[in-house]
């Protein structure tokens, strides 16, 4: 493709050759060399930095991941291109805090990175979004908002992506969210048809009305009456 680069991984770091890695201590591995120049250069932002099965994670303030994760994408010691995965965590000690998840790997240094931020209960569920560095960030800055409730800060389109807009039983992915969901299964078909997402949608990108249809007479009937299934 004309422009573009070839990116051969480990490339930047000759001296790094590829094994796979054995008799790996569960704390206390060798960390990533990324974390400490992290701990100098954002001495305010940094938490903590520790190695878990030969991983490192770097826990670092909510408000500055945006400065972090760009200095981590542009410089050439760093160059942190590739964005894999946005989630969060919660557990179910409900006095700790949520943590939102990024994990950065370098192709050209062949290095892998797990940086976390800390919501305390109480404090407002936000961080700034990293679409500005990583474009590959909307759909999972979404599906994280989506699951979780988190809202990135500066997200060019934060709605829904798995569940419908006027979904209302909450985020599915929290503890609090019973296992079967708020509402029986009918009534969340019922909700989503009721929603008519042709309005938004064309009928090509999503066909659920066509999908009803072609339900059986019986199910047709029961689902427009509201009938509980016992969910």
């Amino acid at each position: 493709m004309s422009g573009a680069a070839q990116v051969v991984a480990g490339s930047a770091d000759p001296s790094t050759v590829p094994a796979t890695p054995h008799n790996v201590p569960h704390r206390g591995g060798a960390m990533n060399p990324s974390a400490e120049r992290i701990r100098a250069k954002f001495a305010a932002a940094f938490v903590r930095a520790e190695v878990v099965w030969g991983e490192t994670t770097v826990y670092v303030r909510p408000e500055t991941v945006l400065d972090i994760v760009r200095y981590l994408h542009d410089d050439a010691a760093e160059r942190y291109d590739y964005l894999s995965d946005v989630t969060a965590v919660e557990y179910r000690d409900l006095e700790l805090p949520m943590q939102v998840v990024w994990h950065l790997r370098s192709i050209p240094f062949r290095r892998f990175l797990r940086l976390k931020a800390e919501l305390p209960k109480g404090a407002p569920m936000q961080v700034p979004s990293v679409y500005p560095v990583y474009k590959g960030a909307d759909w999972l800055e979404r599906e994280c908002f989506d699951m979780f409730g988190i809202r990135f800060i500066g997200h060019p389109d934060l709605r829904r992506i798995l569940m419908w807009e006027q979904y209302q039983e909450g985020f599915p992915l929290r503890k609090d969210f019973p296992l079967r969901g708020r509402f029986s299964r009918s009534e969340q078909l019922r909700q989503a048809l009721a929603a008519q997402p042709e309005s938004r949608y064309s009928m090509t990108e999503l066909t659920i009305a066509d999908a009803f249809e072609d339900l059986p007479l019986d199910m047709r009937q029961r689902l427009a009456g509201g009938e509980k299934t016992g969910e």
